[in-house]
């Protein structure tokens, strides 16, 4: 078997890559960074180029050979936008390697460990009430996770006080752990908007409410800070969508600044990565909770690195959202039960792109406003 072409598939804001083989063989992967809201289109795609002139004419099962001759082609190696396509390049691998054999991937990386995956949905909200409210609409469908956001949507600023951050966040947080009860887990993410001193002071404050996790309080380049903010506040931290390399999570790792990692499966590298990254974790007890905000064909790759990784906790799930590219561009969405994802039995992904379907969702670039503060300065976006 050998690889005859790389071609990439866009609707709306989501982008894939689809390898295809001349053997009637094909594997599908979710380039994320391609979105725009964490790389760059145009750059992302030059580096689906570039992995299809080293790939194409070759066999597509020699799937830890060809990643590594990806990454190390180019001297000046990492970067979001290139990691991106060699991770959706790998998924896609992958995909086929599995289709070959008849087998789902999670068996040919070892597994499973597990049949099925604890999930959390994303809450959406303006006011603490109405959080709490979406929070038991989540619960009643049977989610026993969720996440929110409690600084509020991406495109307003933060409170322009100290203690405004603070109590905004505690409201929130209150508001939801009074309506779901003690026994569901709760997550917040701030998106890397707090300094140092608001977020320990964040964290310090939420204690009582027994989060789970506090996902990405402060900007994630300097690992030292990071560490610092996780040994002075009690919540554990939760951080790595924004990395993507072995290294750099083993530094994370080793300074003790994260409970739990979360690399995304196409900025970070693909499955193949994924697997090392999780390896690197579990030997310092930390769980690994890939990032998992696109597709179902990106929820397909996370479930068989689940199927297959021990220390995995809970997955991101934000599918059930029905934001139509999300739901309606697959064969088939995964089975949700009672709180879990099944992780799929079928070759490879255990998914299909429905490529008519593609046709209605015309490309757009998705982007993120800023975030500003009170003063007009410039937060994390």
């Amino acid at each position: 078997m050998k690889v005859t072409r790389l071609e990439v598939l866009r609707a709306s804001w989501f982008m894939w890559v689809k390898v295809h083989t001349d053997e009637g063989i094909s594997g599908i992967g979710d380039l994320h960074g391609g979105s725009g809201g964490v790389g760059d289109p145009a750059a992302v795609r030059a580096g689906v180029e570039m992995c299809g002139d080293y790939l194409v004419g070759k066999d597509p099962l020699q799937v830890e050979n060809h990643w590594q001759h990806m990454f190390r082609m180019c001297l000046f190696r990492g970067g979001a936008d290139l990691m991106a396509a060699i991770g959706s390049v790998d998924m896609a691998l992958w995909d086929i390697a599995g289709k070959a054999a008849g087998l789902p991937v999670h068996r040919l990386l070892g597994g499973p460990v597990r049949d099925r995956v604890k999930v959390y949905g994303h809450l959406v909200g303006d006011s603490p009430e109405a959080m709490a409210e979406n929070a038991l609409s989540m619960k009643e469908k049977g989610f026993k996770a969720l996440r929110f956001y409690p600084l509020g949507p991406f495109s307003e600023g933060v409170p322009d006080s100290y203690t405004g951050i603070v109590r905004r966040v505690v409201s929130f947080v209150e508001a939801v752990r009074e309506a779901v009860g003690p026994d569901l887990d709760l997550m917040i993410d701030v998106v890397c908007r707090l300094t140092p001193p608001e977020a320990i002071a964040v964290g310090r404050a939420i204690e009582p409410y027994g989060l789970f996790f506090f996902e990405d309080p402060i900007e994630p380049d300097n690992i030292d800070v990071m560490a610092m903010v996780a040994e002075r506040q009690p919540v554990p931290i939760a951080t790595g969508e924004r990395l993507y390399t072995i290294y750099q999570f083993r530094e994370l790792l080793n300074k003790k600044a994260a409970a739990y990692i979360r690399p995304d499966p196409s900025v970070s590298g693909g499955i193949t990565n994924l697997k090392k990254m999780a390896a690197q974790a579990e030997a310092q007890y930390v769980g690994i909770v890939p990032h998992n905000p696109c597709t179902p064909v990106m929820t397909a790759a996370n479930l068989q690195i689940c199927g297959a990784v021990h220390n995995v906790p809970v997955l991101e799930y934000t599918a059930n959202e029905h934001r139509s590219p999300k739901c309606d561009v697959v064969n088939r969405l995964p089975e949700f039960r009672d709180g879990f994802l099944m992780v799929p039995k079928g070759p490879g992904l255990g998914i299909e792109l429905d490529e008519k379907a593609l046709k209605r969702f015309p490309p757009e670039r998705h982007s993120r406003a800023p975030v500003m503060a009170g003063d007009g300065s410039l937060r994390d976006y």
